[in-house]
């Protein structure tokens, strides 16, 4: 196996559990405390060591079993110092202070923020005691010996371990701000999944069972009309200009989902212009249809406040054939104070089948007024059954 497999296939020390990583760590501090014990480089302060070497191995054993409480601070800690005070008595050794410095860096990167800042006052205070007492006892040189000492065994790991824990809270925060947004983001493609599928719906409703609805009833009155041709031509002619119509917004609809760019869509062509096509398709149906309009021509009517009075004028007419055949059905437009109004109302014949909160239609009508910043109201109003809209002509949806 090459080496390169090799390194691939051991997992790093990261990866591995804490008391796994402890123990490497216990491990690497027993093999470099044996060198410097049998090389004779452990100790710190001159001339010779008077302690015997099993005393000092035995030092080395109990701070490689408190490695294994590294984590668990401020015990590991607490352990690791008193090792070390048994070790200042009896002569300070080298071994033992580097591993203390491990304790020291695991306590500022595991432990909690009001034992790094006690740990953070004590090293300072520590220092500053040690570097004033070689001061008082052996001069200049033997303080700036004692700082170089203080730097190298106390101040770098806990800097280094409050840079590493730093870094590891950005980089969490930074985590978790990333999961907030991939959430954020996860929510906004549903809602818009759910506000394509509903705008959807509305069209696919107001095309489909609109124009079938009508297609229906016109051709089934033309089935009754055999003793009147003419008549019954005339329903056959709205029937097929009923199912034209019904293809071409199809189309436009099928174009629109295979589209690539929002920028250039394709609008089913419904507009309050085209309002007599309804008309006319509802009187061919049985219905006495009466149209008083005010909006004048010219009227700057927003496309998509334009198609919705449209849209909500079909559905009423298409609900007025079903529920009311035969009946009347007045068509009111007017366009006052910035708002568009368009009423329908028919006759009731017999108990009202209309209900103002259930069904497809009226959803789809409540959802497109209020979708331009409109409103919709629909209900039974003295004998007749009255759907009225007001949408607004200027100004974006709130």
């Amino acid at each position: 196996m090459r080496l390169r497999d090799l390194r691939s296939a051991l997992p790093r020390p990261r990866e591995l559990p804490p008391w796994q990583q402890n123990g490497l760590v216990a491990l690497a501090v027993f093999a470099g405390g044996t060198m410097l014990y049998l090389a004779g480089s452990h100790r710190l302060l001159p001339n010779g060591d008077p302690v015997p070497l099993w005393i000092r191995f035995a030092e080395l054993g109990a701070m490689c079993l408190a490695a294994f409480l590294r984590r668990k601070v401020p015990w590991g800690l607490l352990a690791a110092t008193g090792i070390v005070g048994v070790d200042v008595a009896l002569g300070l050794s080298l071994p033992i202070v580097i591993a203390y410095t491990d304790f020291l860096y695991s306590a500022m990167l595991h432990g909690s923020r009001r034992t790094t800042r006690v740990l953070v006052g004590v090293t300072a205070a520590g220092t500053l005691a040690v570097l004033f007492a070689f001061l008082a006892a052996a001069g200049w040189r033997a303080a700036a010996l004692g700082a170089f000492s203080m730097l190298s065994f106390l101040l770098v790991p806990v800097w280094w371990g409050a840079n590493v824990r730093q870094q590891s809270d950005i980089a969490a925060s930074e985590r978790a701000n990333a999961d907030q947004l991939a959430t954020i983001a996860a929510l906004d493609r549903r809602a818009a999944v759910t506000a394509e599928r509903a705008r959807m719906a509305r069209d696919l409703h107001d095309v489909v069972a609109g124009h079938l609805s009508a297609i229906a009833i016109q051709s089934e009155a033309a089935l009754s009309m055999a003793d009147d041709p003419k008549t019954a031509q005339t329903v056959l002619v709205a029937v097929r200009e009923n199912s034209v119509r019904a293809l071409e917004e199809m189309r436009a609809m099928i174009g629109l989902l295979r589209s690539e760019s929002a920028e250039h869509e394709v609008t089913a062509p419904a507009r309050l212009a085209e309002l007599a096509r309804l008309v006319e398709s509802a009187r061919a149906a049985g219905m006495t249809v009466t149209v008083d309009s005010t909006v004048d021509e010219e009227l700057a009517v927003p496309t998509a406040v334009d198609l919705t009075a449209y849209r909500i004028a079909q559905e009423s007419l298409t609900n007025a054939v079903k529920h009311a055949p035969g009946g009347r059905v007045s068509v009111r437009l007017r366009a006052a104070d910035s708002t568009l109004t368009v009423e329908i109302g028919n006759e009731l014949l017999g108990a009202p089948t209309q209900s103002g909160s259930g069904g497809h239609g009226l959803l789809s009508m409540r959802e497109r007024a209020h979708a331009v910043g409109g409103t919709l109201r629909a209900g039974p109003s003295g004998p007749r059954w009255l759907v009225q809209a007001e949408l607004p002509l200027a100004g974006e949806p709130s």
